[in-house]
């Protein structure tokens, strides 16, 4: 009974995960073809509008946001694809503008409402900004972020941020450094960070981040495997994983975790492990990730990120 049991929540899991199943790549792919850019809407739940004009619930691969242009949600949620392996989700009754697009430099403007952000990798090029009516944020390293336009307040659930006061967003002003577990109300002159309870805090966004990083986790778990053969001719970023996936990240080595307990996996990391081994059951999903309370804190196997592509560059502040 016990054996039967297994074999069927295995079988349950696997068909899961291959609904999201790729093709392999071919001999001449580099993978250009199956990426993504900064801006991609990457998926919609309920009423969403970009410049005015709905996008249909339900899909994913969307178009693009282009630098100045306003995303806005009534009774619905929206999934917009940064720099790899940076999500942001944004939540009901909230609008979201564009303002640059580039590698280094990725920055949006929160005008009203919420957005999370999962930040799963990020580089010291990168520079990665929100802008709020009373301030600017700059994530600094991997976590979740919760912007509240409304309420003009930051919470970081993971991770480490720094707040730039104002609505100039002043250069010359020593940053308010927000570290895991503090929020801070964003005012004309914010006071300092205070300790908050994450538990407390997991509101209805989170959950719906917490449930699309874990359907994007086993996207990324299957095309792992299906371009661990190929490693010749594939690339790190957002690669195509259809159905209501959309896009998930693919990491250049090793295995990431991400702020909600959910593996992401390199191809490379499969040489010899394999789905029984150190994937999915054994040291990925279930044993080292959500239910194995390893959680995220940066951990990383096979040395981070060392594959070819990725962005590079310099960047700063406007």
């Amino acid at each position: 009974m016990y054996r039967s049991t297994i074999f069927a929540l295995i079988l349950t899991a696997t068909s899961a995960v291959a609904v999201a199943q790729a093709a392999p790549p071919s001999a001449n792919m580099s993978g250009s073809a199956t990426t993504s850019d900064v801006g991609t809407i990457n998926y919609v739940e309920g009423h969403v509008y970009l410049q005015g004009r709905p996008l249909v619930a339900g899909s994913s691969g969307n178009p693009k946001l282009a630098p100045g242009q306003r995303l806005t949600t009534t009774n619905g949620k929206v999934e917009v694809l940064l720099t790899p392996g940076v999500f942001l989700r944004l939540g009901s009754h909230s609008t979201l503008r564009l303002v640059s697009p580039e590698l280094t430099h990725t920055e949006v403007a929160l005008d009203r409402g919420q957005a999370d952000v999962e930040v799963d990798q990020i580089y010291k090029e990168n520079t990665l900004l929100v802008d709020l009516p009373n301030g600017q944020v700059q994530m600094l390293n991997q976590g979740l972020y919760a912007f509240h336009a409304n309420q003009q307040q930051l919470q970081v659930f993971n991770g480490e941020a720094s707040l730039y006061p104002g609505s100039n967003y002043n250069t010359d002003i020593t940053p308010i450094v927000v570290k895991s577990s503090q929020q801070i109300q964003i005012n004309a002159e914010p006071g300092r960070p205070q300790h908050f309870d994450k538990n407390y805090a997991q509101d209805a966004l989170y959950r719906w981040s917490s449930l699309r990083s874990k359907y994007l986790g086993e996207a990324n778990q299957e095309l792992a495997e299906n371009y661990a053969g190929y490693g010749g001719y594939y690339n790190p970023g957002w690669y195509w994983a259809g159905g209501p996936y959309g896009y998930t990240w693919l990491p250049g080595d090793g295995l990431f975790w991400n702020p909600f307990g959910w593996g992401f996996y390199s191809p490379g990391y499969f040489g010899g492990m394999g789905f029984g081994g150190m994937g999915f059951w054994g040291g990925g999903f279930y044993r080292g990730g959500f239910y194995g309370g390893r959680g995220f804190y940066g951990r990383s196997f096979g040395g981070g990120f060392h594959g070819g592509g990725g962005f590079h560059g310099g960047g700063g502040r406007r």
